[in-house]
């Protein structure tokens, strides 16, 4: 299996020496990076598999960095684990608002944010090698496009099919109606917010069956998850 590619966006040098060493012993493919407007242009050269992001960085914000690969299709489903000094409550509620899977304060432990890519290379990695996905008792194949649940076959139009491995991706993340625009339709479609609406009613319709609870939740005010 090829090595994940991981792209760490941090302006201390001592900092970024130190992960860039330990990520690297670990099996990574890393790059790096001091600046924000640099590190978008990595990302749009070469889709990077996760983003380590510090909030505080040259050029563009962090913050920002991390809004526009959201709105971007082609890095929309990356992890992004942000890493910043800021310990506000409000603070972590922004980054996680605007996109980031992840929030580790620093100072930190290095062996701690190599734990947390870790677990979270353990749950995309299916994805990446094209292998059966599973969530709870839901299954897609997307080699085969094809999607099961307890065994039974479901059948899905084009688009509730992205829609559902779009959650499968990061199941129990709750995406807005925004994100899942970008996300499925991308960031220059035309389609309405409320259209989503639609094909998440259609979604629930298709993995109906018998006895098994609905797994797409309704976060109110904030949007939709997949559970497990």
């Amino acid at each position: 299996m090829n090595a994940a590619k991981l792209l760490l966006v941090e302006d201390d040098p001592a900092l970024s020496e130190l992960l860039e060493y330990r990520f690297a012993n670990e099996g990574y493919d890393v790059r790096t990076t001091a600046d924000g407007d640099e590190a978008l242009l990595m990302a749009s050269e070469e889709t990077p598999d996760l983003v380590i992001l510090d909030w505080m960085i040259e050029g563009t914000s962090g913050i920002e960095v991390c809004r526009r690969l959201r709105r971007d299709k082609e890095t929309a489903h990356v992890p992004i684990i942000m890493l910043t000094a800021r310990e506000t409550e409000d603070d972590r509620v922004r980054g996680l608002d605007t996109g980031a899977d992840d929030y580790l304060t620093k100072p930190f432990s290095p062996r701690e944010l190599l734990a947390r890519v870790a677990a979270v290379m353990r749950r995309i990695r299916p994805v990446l090698a094209g292998e059966t996905i599973a969530v709870g008792d839901i299954v897609l194949d997307p080699v085969a496009h094809k999607v099961t649940r307890r065994g039974q076959d479901v059948q899905l139009g084009p688009t509730e099919y992205r829609l559902l491995k779009f959650f499968m991706e990061s199941p129990g993340r709750v995406f807005s109606r925004g994100q899942l625009l970008d996300g499925v339709w991308g960031t220059e479609s035309e389609i309405e917010l409320r259209t989503v609406d639609v094909h998440i009613r259609r979604l629930r319709k298709a993995i109906e069956i018998d006895g098994a609870k609905d797994p797409v939740r309704t976060v109110r005010s904030a949007g939709y998850s997949l559970e497990a």
